[in-house]
């Protein structure tokens, strides 16, 4: 099917109906209940073209791979231009790919020198099949060592003691609180953050376009991408807690050249899903994927295949943009300022303050001069109604002797 163009040549819009390219995986993937609609306005953000549940590319560029993954993006991190997309902004279980979000919200609040203890609770709903940092209970550990088990080996014990800590007096709640305002600051407006860990919980939801704002936000910062692209870290051990090393479990920093750092997932309910960067020749490309299946490929092999497809296309191929918290800002002020150009008629204009200011000076001056003029007439009434007043008394008083 055709991609329709619109806008500028470097852009294009994709009909609803085309579709994305897709492999059918070997095992066909279990039957699970359909997401929540997204609605119009959510479905726009970032430009119309990619108000789609199929393909999103820009005209007369090469078609982009065939992939089992049901949604997917690929941006230019840096300019924040969307080479292309499938149902970018569809709902879909994210798994662990959520703890980019934990750190978006939370890297800025901790102290990565802080120390704090682990307790029972922080470790007493995880399955010991999940994916752990290996953190044990009254054990004492850094921030910085909580933030390299959540992304070396997608910890879900690390996430759950640094959402409990970031929370306050309101413990892990706290933090998946701060992670939804974080979502809603990013204008991520797919996300919602059940659990810290990203482990399934009821209404969590992301979309591909929402983890790539995501991703901008916490390659924006050093210390992410520090660790992130850390391939094995020495735990030290505290006050009697033992010392351990941890390996980073995203193979493309080996073996796809530019890797920056990734964050695989994995759920029953989600399927696989990855959020990557790689660099090349000066760019930096995102890519996010969402439902994918570990066969023929897998996630880190369609993330690999998107992000060639995505260096070769021209840096001017673009089908939208990753909008900015500042954007949001931007809109409201216009508009409050068309609010305040526009009265109810809509055909007043907004007046300047020297201007206003003349204009109550000559009201004033007007209200003074009608004020005077009415009160000489009054003088005059008054003075005219005394005249005849004595004119009519001394026309009833009796004549002299």
């Amino acid at each position: 099917m055709p991609v329709v163009v619109a806008g500028s040549p470097t852009q294009a819009a994709a009909a609803p109906d085309v579709p994305c390219p897709a492999v059918k995986p070997p095992v066909p993937p279990s039957a699970v209940s359909p997401p929540p609609p997204v609605g119009p306005a959510d479905r726009a953000v970032g430009g119309a073209a990619l108000a789609t549940t199929g393909l999103a590319i820009s005209t007369g560029t090469p078609m982009a791979p065939a992939v089992t993954a049901t949604s997917w993006l690929v941006a230019d991190l840096d300019s924040g231009a969307v080479l292309g997309g499938c149902g970018p902004h569809e709902l879909r279980t994210p798994a662990s790919v959520q703890k980019m979000l934990l750190c978006a919200a939370l890297m800025p609040r901790l102290d990565p020198a802080q120390v704090v203890e682990v307790t029972r609770a922080d470790l007493q709903d995880l399955d010991p099949a999940s994916s752990l940092m290996g953190v044990v209970e009254g054990g004492r550990y850094s921030i910085e060592s909580l933030w390299l088990g959540l992304l070396l080996r997608s910890g879900n014990d690390a996430a759950n003691v640094l959402a409990r800590v970031s929370g306050g007096a309101a413990g892990r709640p706290g933090g998946v609180q701060a992670m939804n305002d974080e979502a809603h600051r990013l204008r991520a407006n797919q996300t919602h953050a059940a659990t810290p860990s990203g482990l399934d919980g009821p209404g969590q939801y992301t979309s591909a376009y929402d983890l790539a704002l995501i991703a901008r936000a916490t390659y924006a910062r050093e210390d992410f991408r520090r660790y992130v692209a850390t391939r094995v870290a020495e735990i030290p051990g505290k006050s009697g807690t033992p010392a351990f090393s941890i390996t980073h479990d995203n193979t493309l920093l080996d073996h796809y050249p530019g890797t920056l750092g990734g964050k695989t997932g994995f759920t029953d309910l989600a399927r696989q899903t990855y959020v990557g960067v790689a660099e090349r020749h000066g760019r930096r490309l995102a890519v996010t994927l969402l439902g994918a299946e570990t066969a023929p490929l897998g996630s880190l092999g369609e993330a690999a295949a998107l992000l060639d497809w995505g260096f070769a296309l021209s840096p001017d191929a673009s089908v939208g943009r990753l909008v900015t918290p500042d954007d949001k800002k931007a809109d409201r002020a216009v508009a409050d300022v068309k609010g305040d150009r526009h009265g109810p008629t809509g055909d007043s204009s907004l007046l300047s303050f020297p201007v206003v200011l003349g204009l109550a000076a000559a009201v004033a001056l007007a209200v003074l001069i009608l004020a005077a003029s009415w009160r000489r007439k009054a003088a005059r009434r008054a003075s005219a109604q005394t005249t005849q007043s004595f004119r009519s008394a001394a026309d009833r008083a009796p004549s002299e002797p």
